[in-house]
């Protein structure tokens, strides 16, 4: 026997498709962008010990692609050492999301914008597929697509530019199991096999069936199998989504079983005969031997087909952004059942022409040097020579990257950046991109205000010891350091800030005109504008200000003064003064001095005739003097008459507030009321009768018109 040579010095290609059914090897080469194939081999698993792609019997498939390995190394004489092969389609879990964000400065949408808010998403596709399914299991992001964006509730093509408040996305995420990718690892592990490359499987098909220049086009591959039907999404040049239908070849084949009343393995084989032959020869469970017409098999399993197409076009629309592709290939051996592609063509609405079964057509880069290999050229050997193919691409792999020093498998899907390490890793994503502070929340004057908070740092990422960003690609055994993002100072702001507290409004103040600031209540307490405003405060910006604010503003001591006139009323310190009021400060003597001179009465009335009977001197003069209570008293001064001297008075004046017919008054000006004095302050005409007499009340009691009135006093005046 002669001697082996080994794989790596062949520089040859072990690819195994390791099927629900069988497993085929191939072994060939590149050469010239054309792939030369050595050698192949089919084994069928000789129990259940695959089931719908998922390896259920380790031992047992480990067993059967050492038979296919042993074959291919006698074919070849070469010691086959490292293969490729493919996770199954079927076993891709595609979770589709919405994510919605708000934000409150309503910003630009920048590129890093976008990417945040698509990773978001997927870590919420993510998060909905384990609490859906509730397992352990970890899984790795092979692929996801953006069906839709939404800005403010409208649907929109692109985001970034656009000044956003509201945004959100419809997503598609693809993920494939750990315990898949282990399963196949280790039955290959079993026969002495290390996989030197790992893609899915409608990628592999993709090689083959969709040739490079093809791909900038959006198009459908559609791998029909034995339990699934899976599909890929191409434009712009790359695979944009997948996904996986519960529902195959092996459904027709259900039914074929039970129609002719055979085994499953002899209803397959009448599937495949009737792909390629007009009548099909088997024999029953009951021995006999029967004849049946593709045309009537075509018939039988025709809702089914109608069914598989229906689905399978829904699938496609969904992934494709709820609309049809151009053109959609079709491989697998599920696909070659009679009427499949003319059916998938009407429910996609599009020509027929434009649904094709991929074979031998698509095969013109794949060389056979063994021109008596019996393997059939057609569409179910599209994958395995795909697996092949795709080891050239350099991408499609698992590889293994360092992050923050821990070892990282990720699925490189050819475009690989550091985010999605750090995804994989588990990195929290708002850890990747610079935190505002909390945002500082309030109200003026009833209406909610906001201060954003500061932005922080950026994450500090090196790649390989070189600076880097998100974005930056990354290749297998890459070093990838990432310090945290820092979160930025909270929303600060003061009184100040405010811009209503900024006016001014006028007033006259002594005859002048005064541009007054405004001032603030928080929570219902006085505050300056140096108060710095925290989360939840209410606050009032006032148009007005105090007759002491104002007295202060102006360095008006108020203790050297007794009387404050508001609009020549007498007003107290905390009588408000609003835009155009007019304000006078004036000294207890001149208060009493002017009161006199403008306001007689019959107390002064009484000192000028006593003055008149006492002196006529010229050079008479009163003297005011202030009591210890705060009151004023007049007295004669030294030139003055003795009898004015003698009559010395105590005058205070001061508010006086009633109740007058349920409604509350207030009288100015005066020491002393009577209850005649309310008829200057109520709109009581005495001229124009309204009934035969007047009726007057005070505290329930009447009151004679010259009787004196005190504070809280009630009274009622009407006619009867």
């Amino acid at each position: 026997m002669a001697t082996m040579t080994e794989q790596s010095e062949k520089n040859v290609v072990f690819g195994l498709d390791i099927g629900t059914r069988s497993v085929v090897g191939t072994v060939g080469y590149m050469e010239n962008e054309v792939f030369h194939v050595i050698a192949q081999n089919v084994q069928k698993h000789e129990t259940r010990a695959m089931l719908d792609g998922q390896i259920h019997d380790i031992g047992k498939v480990g067993a059967t692609i050492k038979v296919v390995k042993e074959n291919l190394e006698q074919q070849t004489q070469i010691h086959l050492t490292d293969v490729c092969i493919a996770a199954a389609g079927r076993v891709l879990r595609t979770v589709k999301t919405n994510y919605e964000e708000e934000f409150t400065d309503n910003r630009e949408m920048t590129e890093e914008e976008i990417y945040n808010l698509e990773s978001k998403a997927v870590e919420k596709a993510y998060q909905e597929f384990l609490s859906q399914n509730q397992s352990d299991v970890k899984f790795y992001l092979v692929g996801y697509s953006v069906m839709h964006y939404y800005l403010d509730d409208y649907q929109i093509a692109n985001l970034e530019g656009h000044n956003a408040g509201r945004v959100a996305l419809d997503l598609i995420a693809t993920f494939l199991p750990d315990d898949c990718v282990d399963g196949l690892y280790k039955a290959c592990e079993r026969a002495d096999l290390k996989v030197a490359n790992m893609t899915l499987e409608p990628i592999a098909a993709m090689m083959v069936a969709i040739p490079p220049q093809f791909r900038m086009l959006n198009l459908a591959l559609v791998d029909v199998g034995a339990g699934t039907s899976d599909i890929c999404i191409t434009d712009d040049g790359t695979i944009t989504s997948y996904g996986m239908l519960p529902i195959a070849g092996d459904s027709i084949t259900e039914i074929i079983a039970q129609h002719c009343l055979v085994d499953f393995n002899t209803a397959d084989q009448i599937k495949i005969d009737a792909s390629h032959m007009d009548q099909v020869k088997y024999i029953d469970i009951m021995g006999l031997e029967k004849t049946i017409s593709a045309k009537e098999i075509a018939k039988m399993i025709k809702p089914l087909v109608e069914k598989m197409s229906k689905m399978v076009t829904q699938q496609i629309k969904q992934l494709n952004g709820n609309k049809p592709v151009s053109a959609v290939f079709v491989v697998g051996g599920g696909g070659c059942v009679p009427g499949y592609t003319k059916a998938l063509a009407k429910e996609m609405k599009i020509p027929e022409e434009r649904v094709a079964l991929r074979g031998e057509e698509v095969m013109k880069n794949i060389k056979f040097l063994n021109e008596e290999n019996d393997v059939e050229r057609d569409s179910l050997m599209v994958t395995p020579l795909g697996i092949c193919v795709s080891f050239y691409e350099q991408s499609n792999n698992f590889v293994f990257v360092s992050f923050n020093g821990q070892q990282t498998k990720i699925y490189d899907n050819g475009k690989l950046a550091i985010v999605d390490a750090a995804m994989q890793a588990d990195f929290p994503n708002e850890d990747l991109f610079p935190k505002r502070g909390e945002e500082l929340r309030f109200t003026v004057n009833g209406q909610e205000r906001m201060v954003r908070g500061e932005p922080g740092e950026p994450a500090v990422i090196t790649l390989n010891g070189s600076p880097a960003d998100i974005h930056t690609k990354i290749h297998a055994n890459d070093i990838i350091e990432v310090t945290s993002s820092t979160t930025g100072k909270p929303g600060s702001s003061e009184i100040s800030d405010i811009p209503e507290f900024k006016d001014t409004f006028n007033i006259t103040v002594d005859g002048k005109n005064i541009d007054v600031p405004k001032t603030a209540e928080v929570n219902g307490e006085p505050q300056t504008g140096f108060y710095n405003i925290k989360s939840g405060d209410d606050i009032k910006i006032l148009d007005f200000e105090t007759a002491a604010q104002i007295a202060k503003l102006l360095d008006v001591d108020l203790t050297e003064y007794s009387v404050i006139t508001v609009n020549n009323e007498v007003a107290g310190e905390d009588t408000p003064v609003y835009e155009n009021f007019k304000v006078e400060f004036k000294s207890g003597k001149d208060a009493i001095l002017e009161y006199y001179a403008n306001f007689p009465d019959a107390d002064e009335i009484a000192i000028e005739q006593e003055n008149e009977e006492s002196s006529t001197d010229a050079d008479a003069e009163l003297d005011v003097e202030q009591n210890e209570d705060g009151s004023y008293s007049i007295s004669g001064g030294d030139n003055a008459p003795k009898s004015a001297a003698q009559s010395t008075r105590r005058v205070i004046t001061h508010d006086l507030h009633v109740t007058v017919n349920n409604e509350p008054v207030i009288l100015h000006g005066k020491s002393d009321y009577i209850f005649v004095d309310i008829f200057d302050v109520i709109d009581f005409d005495l001229s124009k009768p309204n009934g035969r007499s007047i009726v007057t009340t005070l505290n329930g009691g009447t009151p004679d018109y010259m009787q004196a009135i005190h504070e809280g006093d009630r009274i009622e005046v009407y006619w009867k």
